[in-house]
Parts: structure tokens; sequence; C-alpha cells
């Protein structure tokens, strides 16, 4: 494997603007404007570890020149040892040559962006309303783990033996979405529910939706399309909740997306989180079918990407989980501790794969 000089010549531009920003990180007048510095400094930082790893390679090949040349010598003994450092360097510039290729596939534009994290329970009745909230549990232990994650509860509707009909959390971090987009899809469990009396194994699913947090400028909503209605909202939240009518409807007439909120206990907070939570929705709609265009083009094997698709079982019998995208097994308790970081990096490693194969398809 070896970088081809079309790709050379875009580290090589990368490099050239690495110090062009950096140069200008001294400019007195870059520094008198904190807006303009952070700007530069967020735009350097994006290619420093693709330029450190050019400039690496850079020197790894004028070694390999060196120890060509040394191989050259007529003394066995010298001859012998540019081979080992021949191999060596080699072998150093195969790993690097995989990690800048990684570095520069194609980003997804929203993998910096917060989410709504949508968890609705599917079939199955009371037990998939448990088991939308065990995957709830499962969630918040993973995002507890995540360095400067956290996470809101900003709607959701109960189930009748527990759990929830529907849940959402507002998840807000660093690449948020960049992790958590590959859990989208339906969750599959096979277990005896605690309201089986003869101990017959039960069929259940949830459905989890993974949206990209998004503003005005990603999404243009015209009034017109909506309908809001105001209500008394119920339940725990003090007198003020059942006098007045803090609770809003908010109805999408071009798509059918129906929002209630009732969380917030005033009618401004309740709005404001309905319109969030729609243009999401939205954005969402569109993400979908421009990532299935995308997957489409390259015949990826790691599942549609539809949120109607099944990514997992999660069987207690066996004590297991099964991704079916991968086609990976994991430990049932590993799950249910939150320890989903291996399944998700997994996943993030096979997406990568595939866009290694299509890069290299391309540049042949």
């Amino acid at each position: 494997m070896a970088l081809d000089p079309q790709m050379e010549g875009r580290l090589e531009g990368i490099r050239r603007s690495y110090q062009a920003l950096t140069e200008r990180l001294g400019d007195p007048d870059v520094l008198k404007d904190s807006n303009m510095l952070k700007k530069i400094m967020e735009d350097r930082s994006q290619s420093e570890a693709v330029v450190e790893a050019y400039v690496e390679h850079c020197r790894l090949k004028e070694e390999l020149v060196d120890a060509k040349e040394l191989f050259q010598s007529d003394d066995a003994d010298l001859k012998e040892m540019a081979r080992e450092e021949m191999k060596e360097i080699e072998n150093k510039l195969d790993d690097l040559e995989i990690d800048i290729k990684k570095m520069l596939l194609p980003k997804d534009k929203n993998d910096e962006r917060n989410v709504l994290l949508e968890i609705r329970a599917g079939t199955g009745g009371s037990e998939a309303s448990i088991f939308c909230g065990d995957l709830l549990d499962v969630y918040r232990k993973f995002i507890t783990t995540q360095d400067g994650w956290t996470c809101q509860l900003v709607d959701f509707s109960s189930g009748d033996d527990g759990g929830y009909d529907k849940v959402v959390l507002d998840v807000k971090g660093k690449s948020v979405y960049s992790k958590l987009k590959w859990e989208a899809g339906v969750h599959r469990v096979q277990r005896v529910p605690k309201t089986e009396s003869q101990g017959r194994v039960h069929t259940s699913t949830a459905t989890v939706c993974v949206m990209p947090e998004c503003t005005e400028i990603d999404i243009q909503i015209d009034a017109k399309d909506i309908e809001m209605s105001t209500m008394r909202s119920g339940g725990a939240g003090g007198q003020n909740v059942n006098k007045v009518e803090t609770a809003v409807d908010l109805f999408h007439k071009p798509t059918g997306i129906r929002i209630k909120c009732t969380q917030e206990r005033s009618q401004i907070k309740n709005k404001e989180l309905a319109m969030k939570m729609l243009m999401s929705k939205l954005y969402d709609i569109e993400n979908e079918k421009r990532e299935a265009e995308e997957r489409a083009a390259r015949g990826s094997q790691i599942g549609t990407g539809a949120r109607s698709e099944k990514i997992r079982t999660y069987n207690w019998k066996d004590s297991r989980v099964s991704d079916h995208r991968i086609q990976q097994n994991f430990p049932l308790s590993q799950w249910q501790g939150g320890e989903i970081g291996p399944m998700i990096d997994m996943m993030i490693a096979k997406d990568q794969e595939e866009k290694l194969k299509a890069l290299s398809e391309e540049s042949m």
C-alpha cells in the first residue's frame, strides 16, 4: 500500500494551510479578535493530526531512501543491517498510510452534533415498554462513561406495567452523534416477561431513533404548515399545571408528525421544546435519505441504516447480545452495564473499512 500522487498533493495542501494558520496565530490583529482567534484555532486543530502523520510519513520515506542506499554496500554486515531497517520502515509506512487514509475519509457533517435520542416501544405490549426502559438505563450508563457528555429527559410516556411507551433524551457533549448514530434501528429482546406465568419466552421490540440537533439554518418550517394548540398538563408539578394551559400539542401537516410537550411548567418553554423536536425529526428524515443514497452508492454491507432495520437481538436465556450488522455476539451483562463502546467501535471500524475499500477502488 502506498499514497498515490493525488493523495500526496492533497496532503501537501493541507500542510501548507496548517502552516498558514499557525502563522496567523501570531498576527496582532487576530490576537485582538477573540472570535477570529477561536475560529483559527479550531480550523488548525482539525488538521493537526493529519499534518503530524504526513510529516512523519515524509521523514520515514527519507529514512527508507537512506536505508536503500546502505543496502547497496559491499559490506555483508551493513547490507543485512540495511535489510532489517528497510523492513521495519516499510511496516511503519504501511500502518501510517492506513491511518492517514482514515483521517482523510469523508466525515459525516453531523458527527459533532448533539442529539435527541428517542426510544419507542414496539411490538410486545407491556414487555416492549419495560424493554424500552431497559434501553434507557443502558444509554444513561453509557453516557456517564463519556467525558463531558450530559443527558436530560425531555419527553416521556410511561407504560402501563412499568417502563416507557416513549422516552426522549437530550444528549450533549463532544461528537455525540458520531457514536450514538450506530444505535438507531430496531432492537429485539427475547426473554420470559415478569408477567408471564407459564415461563414462555416472548419476543418484543423497541425502536431507537437518533436525531442530530439542528437549527432554523438547517430546516426551514413554514408557519402555515403548523397547527398548534394548548391544553392543561396533568400529573405532578404543582397546582399551576392543572389550572393553566401549559402543555402544547403541535401538528406538522405535510408529514403528519404530532408532538405533545408537557414536561416544562411554562407554555413558552413547551413550545420551544416542541419546535426543537419537530426540527430534529424533519432533519432526521432528510438525513436518512442522504445516508441511504450514500450507502447504496458504495454498496454498504453493514446494513441499510434505516430506522426500521433490525440491528440487535438480546437473548436473556443465552445471556447474549447479537449485532446483526457485523455478525458479532457480546455478553448480555456487558450491555446491561452500559458497556456498549466496543459494539460501537466495531461498527465504526467496519464503516471505515468499507470507505477505505471504496477509496482504493476510486484511485485504481
